[in-house]
């Protein structure tokens, strides 16, 4: 019972130390979505992996410390995904659309990648971005959370 208790405790821990952040994305119609903030090496590797269903109104905001070229796969992502990718100054340079979702029995070779260049990264589900006016040249809103 001791044992099951430090296990408990531990992953409780590890739980509370990987929660993610949210920040309100202003898409330029107007339309807002709360996106988890892929902050750290582990939440930007594991991303939306696993995910079953993303309402339309969510997504996933990833941060670099400066505009760069940027590689994305959908390795264990359940999903369809649109992923902008956005510049320093909050235009979108790219757009790839309806990124197919993949499965764990997905081998490596046949999964979707995605590469454009920004300093930030939103994953949106699929078709949201052309619904919403996410397209090169297009302006995001968004106000980073403070660094803990």
């Amino acid at each position: 019972m001791k044992k099951f208790a430090i296990l408990t405790a531990a992953l409780t821990c590890l739980c509370a130390c990987s929660q993610y952040q949210n920040v309100t994305v202003t898409l330029p119609d107007g339309f807002t979505v709360k996106a988890r903030v892929a902050d750290t090496p582990e939440k930007k590797e594991k991303g939306l992996m696993f995910v079953k269903h993303l309402p339309e109104n969510e997504g996933m905001l990833f941060l670099s410390d400066e505009d760069e070229l940027q590689q994305f796969w959908m390795k264990n992502t359940l999903i369809n995904l649109d992923i902008a990718f956005i510049k320093n100054d909050h235009t979108v340079s790219s757009v790839a659309h309806e990124m197919e979702r993949t499965y764990t029995y997905t081998p490596d070779y046949d999964i979707p990648q995605a590469v454009g260049f920004g300093r930030y990264v939103l994953e949106l589900p699929a078709k949201t971005a052309a619904k919403h006016g996410v397209e090169p040249g297009a302006k995001i809103a968004f106000t980073l959370p403070e660094k803990k």
